[in-house]
């Protein structure tokens, strides 16, 4: 007998046949926030709840991070609870782009953001992003001018 089973923080399907597992992946994408939605976020303060459904993380390693990079620092009110500034949030891209994305240790990830360039090099992936984002949605605009003028 074959189970299926929807990990919904990973987007994975796995697939149980006589104590072996088999990863598949589905055709849906896990939704993560974009350095264009970071600059259009509106208010003044995130709870550690909404930061971890923008990254697709747990809290706990919200939490973790908090502890390992001195660059999060949010603020906390009167009852404790964490108060992310958008400047927060693009810090804790910085991290999660090299950390998930890159594949690299905390320790190699504290030591790149210690060095200015990792800094630069990061804001130029963000930038170059953007632009390639626009490329694409330049170029299906035109194969869609293209097949209404054929028609």
């Amino acid at each position: 007998m074959i189970e299926a089973i929807k990990v919904i923080e990973t987007n994975k399907t796995l697939q149980y046949m006589e104590n072996e597992v088999i990863e598949m992946t589905t055709d849906e994408q896990v939704e993560m926030i974009t350095s264009e939605q970071i600059e259009n976020l509106d208010k003044l303060y995130y709870s550690i709840g909404e930061v971890a459904k923008m990254f697709n993380v747990n809290t706990s390693l919200i939490r973790y991070w908090e502890k390992e990079f001195p660059i999060i620092r949010p603020k906390k009110n009167q009852k404790g609870n964490r108060q992310f500034t958008k400047k927060d949030i693009e810090n804790i891209h910085k991290i999660h782009y090299l950390v998930k994305d890159r594949g690299m240790t905390l320790d190699g990830a504290k030591n790149y953001l210690k060095n200015k360039n990792g800094v630069s090099n990061f804001e130029l992936v963000k930038t170059l992003q953007g632009i390639r984002a626009m490329v694409v949605e330049l170029k299906e605009s035109l194969e869609d001018k293209n097949e209404d003028a054929k028609n």
